[in-house]
């Protein structure tokens, strides 16, 4: 299982070109919001690993408010992306504690830069050390290397830093993955964190 992204963006152009870049990059796209209360919905209904967020959203919400509802609520890092940087913007996107802001125009690799690190810092600032393979959650206990990928995970890594650091191919990352939520009985990520954050 990949990470997977929200994308909140009410520019259909911009959303595809986002979408299509974080799928050439093997990320999972969960869902696309062109307005505030499709974001809420799909927030609601869905459990994406980080948010990528649009300020000027249509709707009756701002990327701001709907910011502040990730916190209270559903906990997973988000990163803005916005056309706006004026100081006003930036200080009250800077009061709900984003894990980035990528102001428009950006380049494709900015947005993939940003989630490894927002995905990363997520994990360090959430999490110290993973528990024992014995004292983790589920009926099924890990195997050995279904432990180790999730050490990766929790330390914020992405599929292919897992498959560099432990030398194993792509596919055998997923499967583990799969295996892993299918124990824990999760569906994401941040889903998988959070239940042995909770156990511990």
């Amino acid at each position: 299982m990949s990470i997977s992204v929200l994308i909140v963006e009410d520019e259909p152009i911009i959303a595809s070109d986002i979408e299509m870049t974080l799928k050439e990059d093997d990320y999972s796209i969960i869902g696309i919001a062109f307005s505030s209360t499709k974001a809420i919905d799909l927030l609601h209904r869905t459990s994406p690993d980080i948010v990528l967020l649009d300020i000027a959203i249509q709707g009756d919400k701002d990327g701001i408010e709907i910011a502040q509802m990730i916190n209270e609520k559903y906990k997973v890092p988000f990163i803005y992306i916005t056309s706006f940087s004026d100081k006003q913007t930036l200080e009250r996107a800077k009061a709900t504690l984003p894990y980035g802001y990528i102001v428009k125009p950006f380049k494709d690799r900015d947005i993939i830069s940003a989630i490894e690190m927002a995905v990363y810092r997520f994990a360090t600032d959430h999490n110290h050390q993973l528990p024992p393979i014995e004292m983790l959650p589920g009926l099924t206990p890990l195997t050995p290397g279904e432990y180790q990928v999730l050490q990766c995970i929790w330390e914020g890594s992405t599929n292919q830093m897992v498959t560099d650091k432990l030398n194993i191919s792509i596919n055998t990352v997923k499967t583990h993955l799969k295996n892993i939520f299918s124990k824990l009985e999760v569906r994401s990520r941040s889903e998988a964190i959070a239940v042995i954050r909770n156990s511990k």
